[in-house]
């Protein structure tokens, strides 16, 4: 039996596990899928002692802090700088691990359909591993991208310096923070609302709640708006598809 599993901390809010306990019953495959709940990156090296696991999904907050760890990085996960899947390859004794990115896929494949020709520019919330991936889709994508977190650096905004120009020129808003996610349901980034319009299109990559007070305060002002459940949905397509590799 192969296993699969996630690393992270915490994964209470871990949606990987029931996706695909639920394939592998749907599609009669046989295997089995973890949680490895671990507190520092450097457990990593007792899990991949199991010499059945076959691949490993990667969350917050290990997403960058685990290239040290791997083999070699997929062309398209060296040029994000995070990783959230792992393919595990063993060969005479010797234990291989191959990063790479999914929910560059996922965030694609999900904000396409969405996207109208005055989406030209993009602020990213958040500086993690995410919003790595969601850049790097944005650029593929073809729209210029900036980061927002609290304090300004080179390349970065603060939140205190989105002024209305800034807000009104860029119309697509990508929430990659884990703000306003379960239990705190009530929390959303700080941003200037009142300079969203309908031109805008805000994208949150929480799912749970399906409805964040970052999306619900879009929407108030006109604006299209999505959450990240879809993407989830996708890159776990993605992974499964990377796992799977002719090895």
């Amino acid at each position: 039996m192969k296993h699969y599993g996630i690393i992270g901390y915490p994964l209470g809010h871990s949606f990987s596990k029931q996706y695909f306990t639920e394939k592998f019953e749907r599609e009669k495959i046989d295997a089995q899928y973890e949680k490895y709940e671990i507190s520092t990156i450097e457990q990593l090296n007792k899990i991949i002692q199991d010499d059945n696991l076959v691949g490993l999904n990667v969350t917050i907050p290990y997403k960058e802090q685990v290239i040290s760890y791997l083999t070699s990085l997929e062309p398209r996960a060296a040029a994000i700088g995070a990783v959230n899947v792992i393919r595990i390859e063993r060969h005479n004794g010797l234990i291989s691990l191959i990063g790479d990115n999914s929910d560059v896929v996922g965030f694609m494949e999900s904000i396409r359909p969405l996207l109208k020709a005055h989406h030209a520019q993009a602020l990213i919330l958040g500086t993690g591993g995410a919003s790595k991936a969601v850049y790097y889709g944005l650029t593929q994508l073809g729209i210029k991208a900036r980061f927002v977190s609290r304090k300004a650096k080179p390349g970065q905004l603060a939140y205190a310096q989105l002024t209305k120009p800034i807000m009104e020129s860029h119309t697509v808003i990508v929430n990659a923070s884990p703000v306003g996610t379960f239990p705190h349901n009530d929390e959303f980034p700080d941003i200037p609302y009142q300079w969203i319009g309908d031109q805008h299109l805000l994208f949150d990559l929480v799912y749970n709640p399906p409805l964040t007070r970052f999306l619900e305060k879009g929407a108030e002002q006109g604006a299209a708006i999505k959450n990240g459940f879809e993407m989830l949905e996708k890159q776990a397509i993605e992974a499964w598809n990377i796992w799977n590799k002719t090895r």
